[in-house]
């Protein structure tokens, strides 16, 4: 079939092989009635963009355009699967609650590793480690008072600091 494809043709073409492409389609490539139908009208988009020729196997010709179609459409919705699914699986970005959060830890780090040695082992013990006067005192061989007074100093020292 010579094809001019100035409008004439290509109707003729459509009209001949419309319908059996797109059951061959739909029936080959199980696809939905409407899938089928986009890939045949792009089928014939495609006909339609190449220069006049001759064809002389015309359902050969939009049966391999359509395979090539729907391949073309599969590597794409495969794409968008894969970053979707990458999308999904990245950990959502930290609310403002846990950046503030994450901030006074930071701070909290800075303040304690700023303070002399023995108010920070007192105030670590006490503080993080949730040990008592007495098991401090025993730790650190202090007295129960050196441990309240290097505690009192402790927080004293976080209250200057923080003020500034």
């Amino acid at each position: 079939m010579d094809l001019d494809f100035s409008g004439s043709s290509l109707v003729d073409l459509y009209r001949q092989h419309g319908d059996w492409l797109r059951a061959a389609v739909a029936r080959r490539l199980r696809i939905s009635p409407a899938d089928a139908d986009d890939i045949v009208q792009d089928a014939y988009l495609r006909i339609a963009r190449q220069p006049d020729r001759q064809i002389d196997r015309p359902r050969a010709l939009l049966s391999q355009i359509a395979l090539n179609l729907f391949r073309d459409r599969r590597r794409r919705e495969a794409v968008r699967s894969e970053h979707a699914r990458s999308i999904q699986a990245s950990p959502p970005p930290p609310s403002n609650a846990e950046l503030l959060e994450q901030d006074l830890a930071l701070e909290m780090e800075r303040l304690v590793l700023a303070m002399p040695e023995k108010m920070r082992d007192v105030f670590v013990l006490s503080r993080f480690r949730h040990m008592t006067n007495q098991a401090i005192a025993d730790h650190l061989g202090v007295s129960i008072k050196t441990v309240e007074w290097r505690m009192s100093r402790a927080l004293d020292f976080c209250v200057r600091r923080l003020r500034d």
